[in-house]
């Protein structure tokens, strides 16, 4: 507009957003006041994900270690007496309270654990050390209930502890609380204070984790999957962590998006990396994956489009998940340790017939939503895209030059991403 005031509408959704002059310049966030001294035992105590409570989260269902210097690898269904024989980067554990619960999918679709796991959950049971383990999660999940555990154990266990071993939502969790050499209770373990090899790890146990669930449950077509960091962006710990949910319907948003790709199957070129390239807004590139700066989103987001021509991550090679991870993570430095932001993951549902490619979604939440947004759905964003990427690609320079993201990241005017830049359309192959 003739006054500076920016109007975006996001294709795939259709959301309205301005940006109004004069905001972008202002501070994302806010100094920590009266930071903690931390303690050694704050490293490894702090909460219930950190590393040395493993027994204060439900049975762990994988793990990813270290093998050799530079490789990864997974370890499954630990029993308790196992947990300290290695160390986990990262854990896959149940959450303590479902979004979607195991009953939902026993009482309205009639689901049975499989055999593979109905076995794990008999042989932890069969452990002394995992049967105590499972009554005392399914108390502490009683109690935060305000209900009884006050019940004999074999009818705890029957009515409870299948949830722990075959439900859908889980939960992967990083192995630090606070970042290496840290001092004081602000100093967290984001996403970005990993190492890009770090990254890759945990974006690797995710997607192993994705495929399980929809192995696991014929029920579920999609899986959901998001991280919250910081309480302002709705996590209940300060302490990095992802979450996925096996749900029994396609996203909104998948629908919205499904709509239009059987009209165009190219929407996510067109729409996506192509308009970016054209208004300036690709802020960094890889050989498997484009950042651009959002548009049309309630909150200043950045996306990663992976260009693999395969859609479901799960099934890409380990190349093409490294190239995304890469990019993921160095957004994530980019933002910053103390922005809070939500990790949108979206990837083609296992049931749809039209390709859709992988792409995440940081959102900053720096914002809060008020009358205006709710009266008019108009929403007013704080940073324009050109705002987004001209504070990312500045970091991101600085933090290449540092050695803090991938050496082989070509950032803003480096970038060639040009038109039909994603492969995972059949026609453009």
């Amino acid at each position: 507009m003739a006054d500076g005031t920016i109007k975006q509408v996001n294709p795939f959704s259709g959301t309205e957003v301005w940006t109004v002059p004069g905001r972008g310049n202002r501070p994302l966030t806010k100094p920590s006041v009266d930071p903690t001294p931390l303690g050694v035992h704050d490293f490894t105590h702090r909460c219930a994900f950190c590393a040395a409570t493993p027994l204060a989260t439900p049975p762990e269902k994988a793990r990813i270690v270290r093998d050799g210097e530079k490789g990864w690898k997974i370890l499954r269904n630990l029993l308790p007496s196992q947990l300290d024989e290695t160390q986990a980067e990262f854990r896959r554990v149940p959450n303590l309270f479902e979004i979607i619960s195991y009953d939902y999918w026993r009482s309205n679709y009639g689901f049975e654990m499989d055999q593979e796991t109905t076995d794990r959950m008999e042989r932890y049971l069969a452990d002394d050390a995992g049967r105590a383990h499972v009554l005392e999660i399914i108390r502490t999940r009683l109690r935060a209930a305000g209900q009884s555990a006050d019940l004999p154990e074999d009818e705890l266990l029957e009515q409870m502890a299948g949830a722990f071993f075959a439900g859908g939502h889980d939960v992967i969790i990083g192995r630090r609380h606070f970042a290496d050499g840290a001092t004081h209770d602000n100093h967290l373990a984001s996403s970005g204070a990993l190492t890009p090899d770090e990254h890759y790890a945990f974006i690797a146990l995710t997607i192993d984790a994705i495929a399980d669930l929809y192995r696991r449950n014929r029920y579920a077509p999609y899986v959901a999957t998001f991280q919250n960091w910081r309480a302002p962006a709705g996590a209940s710990f300060d302490h990095l962590h992802k979450q996925l949910v096996a749900i029994d319907e396609r996203s909104v948003q998948a629908e919205l998006e499904i709509v239009q790709l059987r009209n165009n199957t190219n929407i996510y070129n067109e729409w996506g990396v192509d308009y970016a390239g054209y208004r300036n807004l690709i802020i960094a590139e890889n050989d498997y994956a484009v950042v651009t700066a959002g548009i049309g989103h309630r909150y200043p987001t950045l996306t990663i489009y992976s260009r693999s021509a395969t859609p479901e991550p799960w099934l890409q090679t380990p190349q093409e998940v490294r190239g995304m991870s890469d990019l993921l993570h160095a957004c994530h430095a980019a933002t910053g340790p103390d922005v809070p932001c939500n990790e949108e993951w979206m990837h083609q549902p296992v049931d749809l017939d039209l390709p859709m490619p992988w792409r995440v979604n940081i959102k900053w939440r720096v914002s809060t939503l008020a009358g205006f947004e709710g009266g008019t759905k108009i929403y007013v964003n704080t940073l324009s895209p050109d705002n987004i990427r001209d504070r990312v690609v500045e970091a991101l320079y600085r933090l290449r030059d540092q050695g803090e993201i991938a050496s082989g990241i070509r950032i803003a005017t480096e970038c060639s991403a040009k038109r039909n830049s994603l492969r995972y359309n059949p026609l453009l192959q």
